[in-house]
């Protein structure tokens, strides 16, 4: 089964390919020619995994589907959440930048709870029919504390400063086989995978 992950961000694609394994294929925003910039402008994650799906089967007529990320700090009142990439004024997806203010912003606060949190928004084409869809979404969570500067040199993004539950090395340090058992977008994926090869 071929389908569209809606992003051109290569950490992303090779991490969605190995939790899928050869069950799907799955191609890019570049493999269908769309090099497009597209709009996120929801409030929630899960407005802007719709947005990024719906744009793309509304454009290219083929099945899809986005996700979108947020780590969750309890004591910065859930900040970055939907600003993660873009949490460092100025910037977008610049990690050290966004680490250096998440761990500034935190500061000494005893209180490191957080969370990963990905929404996955799935549309797919009804009856052959290109103007008729449904749309599915799936949540993947991972608790999980802030470290108090970073650790390892794997992963991307907030890795190097999170640390999952359960273990007391950073996502950075774990490394990817690990990482894509455990993480927030592994157990989103999983959810879609699932659901693709019972409903889809």
């Amino acid at each position: 089964m071929k389908i569209v992950f809606a992003t051109n961000n290569q950490h992303k694609l090779q991490e969605i390919r190995e939790i899928l394994d050869d069950q799907f294929e799955i191609l890019s925003l570049a493999d269908i020619g769309c090099h497009e910039d597209i709009p996120e402008t929801g409030n929630t994650l899960e407005a802007n995994a719709h947005q990024k799906a719906e744009y793309v089967f509304d454009h290219y007529h083929i099945d899809c589907f986005a996700d979108d990320t947020g780590l969750e700090v309890d004591a910065l009142g859930g900040a970055p959440g939907v600003h993660s990439a873009r949490y460092a004024e100025g910037t977008d997806h610049n990690s050290e930048a966004n680490m250096a203010k998440l761990l500034r912003e935190l500061g000494d606060n005893d209180n490191r709870k957080a969370r990963f949190r990905t929404v996955i928004s799935l549309i797919q084409m009804e009856g052959g029919n290109p103007v008729c869809s449904r749309e599915y979404q799936f949540e993947g969570v991972v608790e999980g504390r802030i470290d108090r500067e970073k650790h390892g040199s794997e992963g991307f993004g907030y890795d190097p400063v999170f640390i999952p539950e359960g273990y007391d090395k950073s996502f950075a340090e774990l490394g990817e086989e690990i990482k894509n058992q455990i993480s927030h977008r592994a157990r989103a994926v999983k959810k879609l995978a699932e659901w693709l090869k019972t409903e889809g």
